[in-house]
């Protein structure tokens, strides 16, 4: 695969930031657009805008169209896909929006809500919810409020001095008394990937529901939730090379048949009635309310069709390139990777910090030499704390990154401090 070619099809990156080439080491954060993407979206309000699942008119038979071979695209890079389609993926607004409306609904059917068949979610006081100590606060936060809801018991998986998930410790965290286990699948500070086939066997062992925050996995290396027995997930469009404001929660079809609904309106109910309850839709219209980002679903599409084009095993193996030299910054003097310092069983997301420098002053010196990275705590704040650092500086790869883009950090890495000690 000519990697250098894929470079070309992304314009931002043909431009100068600070009299220098852009370097674009932030994809962790959010991944640029192939101009396919841009194209797709482009093209869709050009000729085929419209409400989808509404109207009879040409438009929004197109748009309609559009809309559902996208979400089945997605479906099929992520392994979701079902004799029907894409009916295994709710279409949100992100990944964050993906894990809200997925807690929300829980605590819905914990109050009584979506009938006899939305027990099995019903949590009561004494019930466990297990996260671990990596999480993203996209995944801690709706679960701690979901626990301060119902009375449930929040508890976690700790760390080894890598800030790897512990997977050993699953049998004595996950317990009886657990009712559902969210954890992420690569660690959006250290790059790590989680073993994570203990922890879904324990949780399935005990009757947990299992959840995997797949935000960093999704763009980065082969995912199949059907092999990996995921009972629901979440992730982003636009860290996959797609549009902002999209993204997608999966949940296995007898689930999501049972779930009940976070959001109300329009779309997602089949009966309304003034004097008795609504009757709503299957899933995955059930948790659609509303009008859908129907343009960057398409685009969204356009970006799994592309990734899937250049194949994931491409994709993975040219991030471990990276990785491995993205991993020579800890020959730095002064520098210090937080996470693995080995290239197995990660990928090319690594923070660091620098020696009496700040990490926002490390930032600024490198943005100087043109190139993007994250700094500050990556709203991941118990894993900085894990690794005894308030914030620390990352720098992620993506398909269209080379070894030049690498060299170029670490020799801007090299000039901080002697420029902030001199």
């Amino acid at each position: 695969m000519d990697f250098s070619a894929i470079r070309s099809q992304f314009p931002i990156l043909g431009q100068e930031i600070n009299g220098h080439p852009l370097v674009y080491l932030d994809s962790g954060a959010t991944a640029q657009k192939p101009q396919c993407v841009i194209d797709v979206e482009t093209a869709f309000y050009e000729t085929d805008n419209a409400g989808v699942h509404r109207g009879a008119h040409t438009l929004a038979s197109r748009a309609t169209v559009a809309f559902e071979e996208a979400r089945a695209k997605v479906a099929r890079l992520v392994g979701a896909s079902s004799e029907e389609g894409g009916e295994e993926l709710v279409v949100t607004m992100g990944a964050t929006d993906a894990l809200n409306l997925l807690a929300t609904a829980i605590g819905n059917a914990s109050l009584g809500r979506g009938g006899p068949e939305a027990e099995r979610f019903a949590f009561k006081p004494g019930d466990e919810i297990v996260v671990s100590r990596a999480e993203h606060h996209s995944v801690l936060l709706p679960f701690q409020e979901l626990a301060a809801r119902t009375g449930a018991t929040l508890t976690w998986l700790e760390l080894d001095e890598d800030g790897r998930i512990m997977a050993d410790l699953a049998d004595e965290t996950i317990t009886e008394r657990t009712r559902i286990v969210a954890v992420t699948h690569i660690g959006n500070v250290t790059g790590a990937i989680t073993d994570i086939a203990p922890i879904i066997r324990r949780a399935h062992d005990v009757g947990a529901l299992f959840v995997l925050d797949a935000c960093q996995s999704v763009p980065h290396i082969p995912v199949d939730f059907h092999a990996l027995d995921v009972d629901f997930a979440a992730f982003s469009a636009h860290k996959m090379y797609g549009p902002t404001g999209v993204g997608f929660l999966y949940g296995k079809r007898a689930l999501l048949e049972q779930l009940p609904p976070a959001r109300f309106g329009g779309s997602m109910v089949e009966l309304a009635y003034m004097d008795k309850p609504a009757l709503y839709m299957a899933p995955p219209a059930r948790f659609e309310a509303g009008t859908q980002p129907v343009a960057q679903v398409v685009a969204a599409g356009a970006a799994a069709d592309w990734m899937m084009g250049i194949g994931m095993d491409a994709i993975a193996a040219h991030e471990r390139t990276l990785t491995e030299e993205l991993l020579k910054l800890g020959r730095i003097d002064g520098v210090r990777i937080l996470g693995p310092e080995g290239n197995k069983d990660r990928i090319g997301t690594v923070a660091f910090e620098i020696d009496d420098v700040h990490p926002h002053d490390v930032g600024q010196y490198i943005d100087a030499q043109g190139i993007a990275i994250r700094v500050g705590h990556h709203c991941a704040q118990p894993i900085h704390r894990h690794f005894g650092v308030f914030a620390s500086n990352r720098a992620s790869s993506g398909v269209y990154n080379t070894v030049d883009d690498v060299h170029a950090l670490i020799e801007a890495v090299e000039g901080v401090r002697p420029f902030f000690t001199r």
